[in-house]
């Protein structure tokens, strides 16, 4: 199964053991009945943007929905080594936006930052731009990238480190060569009532 597969069956499998109705969780996600149904039948594939507020409504890691069952020895509820092999696509082949994660941590309870080697498209949807609660770290690690941010345009090259709140609307693209960042982002924790 690939990873776009398995994200429908893990959703609806970890909402009903946290005793979540679909109604529940379009409260707390923002997101609508209809559309979360469709992401869990398969009919829907998010955007890693979307599978972040799901897993905040549920209070989740994110790398739920992509890594394997059986995660090898080198992780537990409290530590997570991934080796350089070891990485897993979060998106395989992109988004219907373009946008590619690996992500970096699996198997660790409940932490507060989503790290991800992450690849910019080259070209990108006219209206396509990202926001959600809390905030991101971006580090080039390789290539040029042309990141919006806020209304603002910015030039960012290998070594540059971008740390922003992440409710601003914000996208990049690749200048040139394949543009990889090291992106790190980290969500507040959900109220409680």
């Amino acid at each position: 199964m690939t990873p776009e597969q398995q994200i429908g069956p893990r959703l609806r499998a970890l909402r009903t053991d946290r005793g979540v109705t679909l109604d529940v969780l379009a409260a707390r996600s923002g997101l609508t009945k209809g559309y979360l149904s469709k992401i869990e039948t398969g009919k829907k594939l998010p955007p890693i943007a979307t599978l972040s507020r799901i897993s905040g409504a549920l209070d989740a890691d994110i790398a739920h929905f992509f890594q394997k069952e059986d995660s090898g020895g080198d992780v537990d509820d409290r530590v997570s080594l991934v080796r350089a092999g070891q990485r897993r696509p979060a998106v395989r082949g992109g988004t219907s936006f373009g946008y590619d994660y690996a992500s970096l941590t699996r198997g660790f309870a409940g932490k507060a930052m989503e790290p991800f080697v992450f690849t910019f498209p080259a070209r990108l949807e006219a209206d396509c731009f990202f926001e959600h609660p809390g905030e991101e770290m971006l580090f080039i690690l390789s290539g040029s990238v042309e990141f919006m941010l806020g209304g603002r345009t910015l030039m960012l090259a290998a070594g540059d480190c971008l740390y922003f709140d992440s409710s601003l609307p914000h996208r990049g693209r690749s200048i040139g060569a394949e543009a990889k960042a090291l992106v790190v982002i980290h969500r507040p924790e959900r109220e409680t009532a």
